[in-house]
C-alpha cells in the first residue's frame, strides 16, 4: 500500500521537506524528484534483513534502475555493493569513485570491449551469462595474464508470477545457462577445470516486482538437486550464492509487497535446508535490489496542459511529459497513482485519463483516475516512479529528458541537468551548411 502524501499548510504536496510546486517553479517540469530519506531507509532494511540469520552476506544496489554519479555516490555511501549491465554502468560508477572491487558486470551480450575495460579496471566479478563470454573472456585472460574472477548466471527454470517482459528465471529465458538443458553443467565444468577463471559463485535471477519469495525458494531447491551432484563429480562447491532480486513495490494503493525481512528470510533459510540435508558448506549469500530501493523514493512532476473529452465521454488530460520520461506505461501497462500537487489537500471531483504529449495513440500515463477538476497550469506528482523512469528515458519526438533533483531534510540539489535542445542535436552532423540552405 502506498504511503501517504505529505501536504502543507498551503495545500500542496512536500516531499521530503520541500514544497513541490516550489521545486516545480524553481526547476522547471517534467521533473524527477528523489526522497533520499526513502532511498537510505529501503537500503537499511534489506541490510537489517541478514541482521539475525547465521550466514555472511552482500547487498548489491542494481544500477540499471536508477544510474546517475550522485545515486552512485549514494550506494556507496550506504555500504553496498553495485550491479552494472554495460560498459555505460560502468564507467558511470568508476567516474563516481566507486571502488572497483565492490562491482558485478551483468548482462548477455558483453561486448569484447566491455569485458577488457572491466577486467583492467579490477571490477570485483563478472556474471557470466553465455559460452560466448567464456571464450571471450579467455582472451581478455590471456591479455592481461591472470585469471578472471566471475559468477556463473544460471536459469534454473522457474517461471515468476509477472508481467513476461521482466520474467527471466523460466527455460524460455534470454539470459543464463540453462539447468535442463545441462548447459548449467557444462559451464560450471569448464570454469572449474580452466586456470584462465576463478569461479567465485553461481547466480540466478527470476524476475521482477514479485511479491513473494517463493519462486526464490524453488529456484533454490532445483539448484541444490544439481550442487550436490556436481559436488560429487568435481568435488566443488561455489563461495556465493547470489539469488538476484526482483522485490516488489507498492505502484498502487493495491500492491502489498513483501519487506525485506520477511521476503530475505525464507530465501536464506531454505539454502539453510538444502545445505543441512546434504551436508554442504553454507555459501555466502547476495541479494541485488535496484527497483525496491529506489522506486517508491521517485516522484515525477508535470505540468497539466490540455483537456478534451470524447464523445463517449471519456476525458483525455496532457501534461507536458509522457512515455519519454515514463516509458513503462506503454511497456509493460504499468499503474501508477498521481494527484494534483497544488490542490493535495482537495478531493477527487472527476475521472479522467492522464495522457502524454508524443505522438502516440499509446503514450498514456494513468488510465481512469480520480482527481480534483484538473485545470491548465496545474502541476500533477506521479508517485514510485524512481525505478525505470530517468533510467528508460528517451528523446522520442526529439523532447529533451528532465533534470533531476534529490531532496532531503527540507533541502533540495539539483543532480542532472536539464537536456537543452542544444543537447539534442549535439552528435548531428550537417549533410551542408544550415546558413546555406536558408539562404
Amino acid at each position: 500500500m502506498l504511503e501517504k502524501p505529505s501536504v502543507n499548510q498551503q495545500g500542496h504536496l512536500e516531499i521530503g521537506g520541500v514544497d513541490a510546486v516550489w521545486l516545480s517553479k524553481t526547476y522547471g517540469t517534467p521533473l524527477y524528484i528523489y526522497d533520499v530519506r526513502k532511498i537510505r531507509e529501503k537500503a537499511a532494511a534489506f541490510q537489517a534483513a541478514f541482521a539475525d540469520l547465521p550466514v555472511r552476506y552482500q547487498v548489491a544496489y542494481a544500477s540499471k534502475a536508477f544510474s546517475t554519479i550522485a545515486m552512485i555516490q549514494l550506494v556507496d555511501e550506504l555500504g553496498l555493493a553495485l550491479d552494472v549491465v554495460s560498459g555505460g554502468e560502468l564507467y558511470t560508477a568508476l567516474r563516481a569513485g566507486f571502488p572497483a572491487e565492490r562491482i558485478h558486470f551483468h548482462g548477455n551480450n558483453k561486448s569484447l570491449e566491455e569485458l577488457r575495460y572491466a577486467v583492467r579496471e579490477n571490477i570485483g566479478a563478472i556474471v557470466v551469462d553465455n559460452f560466448y563470454e567464456l571464450e571471450l573472456l579467455k582472451t581478455v585472460s590471456r591479455e592481461i595474464g591472470k585469471p578472471v574472477n566471475i559468477l556463473l548466471r544460471l536459469t534454473p527454470g522457474v517461471g515468476a508470477d509477472t508481467h513476461a517482459y521482466i520474467s527471466t528465471g523460466q527455460d524460455d529465458s534470454k539470459f543464463g545457462f540453462y539447468l535442463s538443458t545441462g548447459d548449467a553443467r557444462k559451464a560450471y565444468r569448464a570454469a572449474l577445470t580452466d586456470d584462465r577463471f576463478h569461479l567465485v559463485g553461481l547466480h540466478f535471477h527470476i524476475g521482477s516486482q514479485l511479491f513473494t519469495p517463493d519462486a526464490h525458494v524453488l529456484a533454490v531447491q532445483r539448484l541444490y538437486k544439481e550442487l550436490e551432484q556436481w559436488k560429487s563429480e568435481f568435488g566443488w562447491l561455489p563461495n556465493v550464492l547470489n539469488v538476484g532480486g526482483g522485490f516488489g513495490i507498492a505502484y498502487t494503493d493495491g500492491d502489498e509487497p513483501t519487506e525485506p525481512r520477511r521476503f530475505i528470510r525464507p530465501i536464506v533459510e531454505a539454502v539453510l535446508a538444502e545445505c543441512r540435508a546434504r551436508s554442504l558448506e553454507v555459501p555466502e549469500i547476495w541479494i541485488e535490489p535496484g527497483r525496491a530501493i529506489v522506486g517508491e523514493a521517485g516522484t515525477t512532476l508535470y505540468t497539466i496542459g490540455s483537456r478534451k473529452t470524447t464523445s463517449g465521454q471519456k476525458t483525455f488530460i496532457a501534461v507536458d511529459g509522457g512515455m519519454t520520461d515514463n516509458l513503462r506505461p506503454a511497456l509493460y501497462q504499468s499503474k501508477y497513482e498521481a494527484i494534483i500537487a497544488n490542490r493535495a489537500d482537495q478531493t477527487a471531483r472527476e475521472r479522467v485519463t492522464i495522457a502524454g504529449k508524443c505522438c502516440e495513440s499509446g503514450d498514456i500515463l494513468i488510465e481512469d483516475i480520480d482527481l480534483p477538476e484538473a485545470r491548465p497550469g496545474d502541476i500533477l506528482a506521479v508517485f514510485c516512479t524512481g525505478a525505470y523512469g530517468y533510467a528508460m528515458a528517451n528523446n522520442y519526438n526529439r523532447l529533451p529528458r528532465p533534470a533531476v533533483v534529490f531532496v532531503e531534510d527540507g533541502e533540495a540539489r539539483l543532480v542532472v541537468e536539464r537536456e537543452t535542445f542544444e543537447d539534442l542535436i549535439r552528435h548531428d552532423l550537417p549533410l551542408r551548411d544550415p546558413a546555406r540552405s536558408r539562404s
